[in-house]
């Protein structure tokens, strides 16, 4: 290890660039008698043009030393034990130095697969920049200076905009599988290439992300799909064999889906949710969840009505089914779990109206529906697949418009089984059950 420095005259960062509340966490550390820098993502985003969000600190001080500065600290973690400094809705993530090391205390835990159960053995800037997981997140920005500190070649694979683990891969993934996924969510984040040695070990050791805590993997989601590079994203974990460890049964759908239909689907879908991302327009994780997830359901919807089970009740079967299962992986709160499975049964009430007229209370009923505008954006989305639903499409933004009106405009209505097949899970009369037994499952 060779340390570089950096000065200011050699590299883009500007303190007018970092937050106000960082600056005054790094100077207060500093005149306590502690060394304090401004570390990983921040530093790394700000060189190559970027805004961060987050500013992390690295320091000498323990948490305990932290927290005596500072009033309105508190400490958190377990198995990495941290500092927030708190100021209003912006939080500063204080880390005390670690060292790469067991001192015999119980502060360092390795599982006997290589996992890394608890890091809690504090050292100094050496042995912290080389237990971090690439050289890009192991540059060091002083105030004292205004320089950059590189232990590790960081400095030169940013300028290059090259994505490198510190030290060897496979060791590095065995200790924390994420880190897999953490490669392709930078990859993609930064436009950076992946280093040959990086990417080599990943699809050979994808398996081992079936043994993160899938309350982890649900967090790591949200920041691969929802910070404006989920296509991405998506490309990556595909490449690399991680995405059938996520989403396994989505995946197996993937693949069976000979015309692609679903797979532009969700494509179309991760786009649209990148643009709304860069616009700062919100994203509904359910929502996200209902897009990743549609091939798994549509898969075992097909299945289940193939088995001869009712359409309506093979609809919740059906989502219940594809929930369950993706929770052994993932940990998908309820709060975005029952509105992604309300997104999909929505779907068939939405396209009820195959042969017939659909009558005024239901529709309004449908409108009224607190998941009815999720449920009408993903229709529109599905046109990316079929374009059978262009009709369905025409009539609903109709209605929300002026409900009257779009149902006027209703072609003449059919038999009375055309009414009954909107998927409500209202009881049907007997003719109606065997209308809707015949109605195919989504394609798209």
């Amino acid at each position: 290890m060779t340390l570089r420095v950096v000065p200011r005259d050699q590299h883009p960062i500007s303190r007018k660039d970092i937050s106000p509340n960082a600056l005054r966490v790094l100077y207060r550390l500093r005149d306590g008698g502690h060394q304090a820098f401004l570390v990983g993502g921040a530093v790394r985003d700000l060189m190559v043009g970027g805004h961060p969000k987050d500013f992390d600190i690295a320091t000498s001080a323990t948490p305990e030393e932290v927290k005596h500065l500072f009033r309105n600290c508190r400490l958190i973690g377990r198995r990495f034990r941290l500092a927030h400094v708190v100021f209003g809705r912006e939080i500063i993530e204080v880390a005390t130095f670690r060292a790469n090391v067991d001192d015999g205390s119980g502060d360092r835990q390795v599982h006997d697969d290589g996992r890394l159960l608890r890091d809690n053995v504090y050292g100094t800037i050496e042995d912290d920049a080389v237990r971090r997981d690439f050289t890009a997140n192991a540059l060091y920005y002083t105030i004292e200076d205004f320089s950059i500190h590189d232990y590790v070649g960081g400095f030169e694979d940013v300028r290059n905009r090259v994505l490198k683990l510190i030290g060897d891969p496979e060791t590095r993934y065995h200790e924390d599988p994420v880190r897999m996924l953490r490669v392709v969510r930078f990859a993609a984040k930064l436009g950076f290439d992946i280093d040959d040695a990086t990417a080599a070990p990943v699809p050979a050791l994808a398996p081992l992300l079936a043994e993160a805590a899938p309350a982890r993997l649900f967090e790591e989601c949200l920041k691969m799909f929802l910070s404006g590079y989920g296509e991405a994203c998506f490309l990556g974990l595909e490449r690399f064999g991680l995405y059938a460890v996520l989403f396994p049964e989505s995946a197996a759908a993937l693949k069976a889906n000979r015309s692609g239909a679903l797979r532009r689907v969700v494509l179309e879908g991760l786009r649209g949710t990148d643009a709304r991302v860069h616009a700062d327009e919100p994203v509904s994780p359910a929502f996200l969840f209902a897009l990743l997830l549609w091939p798994a359901y549509c898969r075992a919807l097909i299945e289940l009505q193939g088995q001869g089970v009712h359409a309506i009740e093979a609809q919740r079967r059906a989502a219940d089914r594809v929930t369950v299962h993706e929770l052994s992986t993932i940990a998908l709160p309820r709060r975005f779990s029952l509105p992604m499975q309300e997104i999909w049964l929505l779907q068939s009430r939405l396209t009820s109206a195959q042969s017939g007229a659909r009558p005024r209370k239901r529709v309004m009923r449908t409108l009224a529906h607190p998941r009815f505008r999720a449920a009408f954006d993903f229709l529109v989305l599905r046109q990316v697949a079929s374009d059978g639903h262009a009709d369905d499409v025409a009539f609903w933004r109709e209605a929300q418009a002026d409900p009257d009106n779009a149902i006027a405009l209703q072609p003449p209505p059919g038999d009375e089984e055309g009414e009954g097949e909107g998927g409500d899970g209202e009881r049907s009369a007997p003719r109606r059950r065997r209308r809707r037994r015949r109605s195919a499952a989504p394609t798209g």
